[in-house]
């Protein structure tokens, strides 16, 4: 698996969850379809009079989510950009061949209204609900560096075993030189093992 890979899965979800703030900070989610990916960019089509335009000209942060039929979670974080004037035209051709539906929307020249967006610079994270252990991982595109999330063991573990114990995903491992560590890709980040160490041992990342 990798960022390419995970952008092809959202490619076949075809309709994905877009989220942003409005002005007073409230979340705000929306479905678009009208979106063409590249290996290392995503490009997507609104309407220059919609408030998600304004949300994303006024802050830029988005994040993207989809949910594959195998239990994949998918998700993109970024900041997304107008395309340079010169180049409107051209993605949003390719948008509306990619995406026939769009003609009935804004047939002609009402396409005109729209504008085109890209990211470039991402994270994704990756979550597969549908094998066991679960596995998760986290890509970064165009020199984006992710936030770790999630739970570690530090120095401080007396080697009890109790956060292995009570693991839902037989994610905490004995290892040396320390007792015990988690498995980062099979965590549900569900803070079981946080909540149960009686040391405190182990701390949230990031």
């Amino acid at each position: 698996m990798n960022a390419e890979i995970c952008l092809k899965k959202l490619g076949y979800v075809g309709v994905l969850n877009f989220a942003t703030v409005d002005s007073s900070g409230a979340p705000q989610i929306r479905n678009i379809s009208a979106i063409h990916f590249e290996a290392d960019a995503l490009y997507f089509f609104t309407a220059r009079g919609k408030e998600f335009c304004k949300q994303l000209l006024r802050d830029g942060r988005v994040q993207i989510s989809g949910y594959t039929m195998y239990k994949e979670s998918i998700r993109l974080s970024g900041r997304a950009v107008p395309v340079p004037d010169d180049e409107q035209e051209k993605w949003i051709n390719t948008i509306f061949s990619e995406q026939p539906y769009l003609e009935n929307v804004y047939p002609r020249d009402t396409r005109k209204i729209g504008i085109v967006f890209c990211i470039r610079g991402f994270s994704i994270e990756y979550f597969n609900l549908g094998v066991n252990p679960i596995f998760r991982e986290t890509y970064e595109v165009g020199g984006v560096n992710a936030e770790k999330k999630g739970y570690e063991i530090t120095d401080a573990c007396i080697g009890c075993g109790k956060c292995a114990r009570v693991c839902p995903q037989n994610a905490v491992e004995k290892v040396n030189p320390k007792p015990f560590r988690i498995i980062q890709e099979h965590c549900l980040h569900c803070g079981n093992c946080y909540e149960n160490c009686h040391v405190k041992a182990v701390v949230r990342r990031g």
